[in-house]
Order: structure tokens, then sequence, then C-alpha cells
């Protein structure tokens, strides 16, 4: 690391570890939003890390974000805390990339300064990762549109007054191809025409997941963000760079664990000896801490690829793959070091685990990412 990003970690740091485990567990049990996390970080300034200077921002790149996540996650919180404030750092990037300088400056401060907390209908239940087959469509009308449509798993519709909402505005059966016709808003979130259900959810209880019905919600031609019809390819910039988040999130929370498992491994003592010198115990833990470090090495690489500018999809895809399969394998063997009071949740571990099983489903599953590489980089055939 550079002086620069040392200070990130260090100044992020200063305000995670203000949360400790208690704060974290509680969370965990009564399901309420970190708002206090929250906070705490938009004071810092750190919700602004990839923004636009001109707008209040650092402007700063993939790779500060990537220390920045990986920091949040590293301290007890699990995905619970990384998800109450990265979507800053991705989600809004159409907003960044293609919104006008009046919508800009009419968004943007307010997200970094957290006064606006947005969600994101992109998911829909008959489409999944299949993303132009989505359904919600917006119908043009005088000043706007009028929208209908289902979403799901759409992350702190519970608590947000802003919604990315991902829509088609030309059917599918009607676009000249799959990816034409989809386009996307930025607005209220207007619960008299939106309706949010929570999902009761394995993990990361504390920021909810929803799904959302919307019947007939007014969206005004000055929250559309770009051209109509273009919104496919607005998403794409952001693909990558999520997968990189997600890679160091799973990669910090599976460290946590891991220093749990070797602290709880140093200190137990069965049969007179500390558990931690039996290479039964020893061996797990140290091939953990290895893939771990390798899969940070290539979100690290895959990070400085996106930052100057060159391809880098298969190292991306390949970090979020190698990251959450390193993070969970190392919170399981965590729960497996603890034996017995793995499975109790003073111990913290369990919740760990939970918390970092979703990085391996979403926001891509392992599957596609192995399919992209088969085709990609080992030119087989496409598969699907």
């Amino acid at each position: 690391m550079s002086e620069d990003h040392r200070a990130i970690r260090d100044g992020v740091r200063a305000v995670v570890s203000r949360f400790d485990d208690e704060y974290w567990l509680e969370r965990d049990d009564d399901g309420r939003f970190p708002h206090e996390f929250h906070r705490a970080m938009a004071d810092a300034g750190w919700l602004g890390i990839t923004m636009p200077v001109e707008y209040g921002g650092a402007g700063l790149g993939v790779t500060e974000a990537a220390i920045m996540m990986h920091e949040v996650a590293s301290h007890g919180g699990g995905m619970a805390a990384t998800s109450a404030v990265h979507i800053n750092l991705f989600g809004p990037h159409p907003i960044v990339v293609h919104g006008t300088p009046e919508q800009k400056a009419r968004w943007v401060p307010r997200l970094i300064s957290g006064e606006d907390q947005v969600c994101f209908g992109f998911t829909e239940p008959d489409a999944g990762l299949n993303t132009t087959r989505i359904k919600t469509f917006a119908q043009k009308v005088d000043g706007g549109y009028i929208v209908h449509g289902q979403k799901v798993w759409t992350s702190t519709a519970q608590v947000a007054n802003k919604i990315m909402l991902l829509t088609r505005t030309t059917r599918y059966e009607d676009a000249r191809r799959p990816t034409d016709g989809i386009t996307i808003f930025y607005t209220d979130l207007d619960r008299s025409k939106i309706e949010v259900r929570k999902i009761p959810k394995m993990g990361r209880k504390c920021v909810d997941s929803n799904a959302i019905f919307i019947d007939g919600l007014f969206i005004p031609d000055s929250d559309r963000i770009g051209e109509e019809g273009k919104g496919f390819s607005y998403i794409l910039h952001s693909l990558n760079p999520e997968r990189m988040l997600i890679a160091v999130e799973a990669i910090g929370i599976g460290q946590d664990a891991l220093r749990r498992a070797a602290k709880y491994a140093r200190d137990r003592v069965v049969f007179d000896r500390p558990i931690g010198q039996n290479q039964g115990i020893q061996h797990p833990l140290a091939e953990r801490w290895m893939y771990l470090e390798s899969a940070w090495l290539m979100a690290m690489h895959a990070a400085r690829l996106y930052d100057t500018g060159k391809p880098c999809g298969a190292e991306a895809n390949s970090a979020k793959f190698l990251g959450a399969r390193a993070g969970y394998d190392s919170c399981l063997q965590a729960v497996l070091t603890h034996g017995g009071f793995g499975y109790a949740k003073e111990y913290h571990v369990e919740r760990l685990l939970r918390e970092v099983t979703i990085t391996r489903i979403a926001p891509i599953t392992e599957q596609l990412i192995l399919s992209f590489i088969a085709e990609k980089v080992l030119d087989l055939p496409k598969s699907y």
C-alpha cells in the first residue's frame, strides 16, 4: 500500500472500530438498520470516496474504494456493515457517468452527505440474472412516465427515500435487440405507489431485503438517467467494480473470522495443551490464510486494471469468485475451530458465516463466473 492507501485504511478503521461486536450482534437480533454507523461514515466523508470532487466527493478510484470496504468488513459488522454503505460506491455510477450536470448537482451531494438513501430496483423474480427479461414497464406520458411492475431483493427499501429503477420502455418482444429498450430512472420512493415487503432471510438482518410492487408510479422526465432505451449499457459500467468490492468484503469477513479462530486456538486448552498446537487445527487455518491472501492479490490486480482503463472482466469476476469462496471457507473453518462454541452467538463466528454466505450467491453466481471464464478466457463454446 502507498501512504495514501494506508491513510484511507487507518481513517476508515477509526470510524468502524467504534462499533463493536455487541453493536452488530444487537442489530442481528433486532434487525434495526445501523443508522448510527451510516451517519458516522457519512460524517467522516467516506460515502463520497468515488464521487466527483466538484460535488463534494473525493474522486478516487476502485482501488481506494476496495481498501475502504475491506476495512469496513474486517471489524465484526460483516455484510451488514458493508451493505449499509457500499451502494454509494458503485450504485450511483450511472448518475456520475450519464447524468446531466443538473442531475448530478441535485443528487450526488445528498448521497455523499447521507441525507438521501437509495435502494436499487433491478432484479425481478422471473428474470433473475437475465436482465433483458425484466418486465417492469415505464409507459411514456406527458412530462414523464407511468411505471408498473415488480422487483425483488431490493436492499434498504425500508429506509430509503430514493430508488434507482431499471425498467423497460420498449417491451422485450418489440425490441430490435434484447438489450435495447431498457431505461434507468433515479426518483423519489413514493410509498403511496410502491408497496415494500420485507423478506426474512439468513443473514444481514439489519440491512433489509425486499420485494417491491409498483402500481402507477409517476416519474418525471427530469428523473430519467441518460437516453431512453440505453440503460442496459449504462449498468455495465458498474458491474466490474461491484464484483471487486464484494470480493474484498468477503475477504475482510474471512480474515476477521480467521483472527478469531486463531485466538481461540491459542487460548483454548484441552488435554493440557492449546488446541492450536495440534496440526489438525493449525493446517486448515494456515491454508485459509493463503487462499485469502491470494484472493486479495487478484482483487487488487483487478482494481488496478480498472483504474488504469484496461480490460478487467476476467480479473474482476475471478476476484469475486475467489474472494467469496475464500471468505466463506475461512468463516466455516472458524466455526469448526471453535467446536460447539462456534455455534454460540457470543463468539460471533456463526454470524460471520451467515453474513459471508451471500457473497457466493450475489451479485452473480459462481456458475455464471465459471461460464464467463470458460467462454471469454479459454475460448470454449458458450454454454447458455
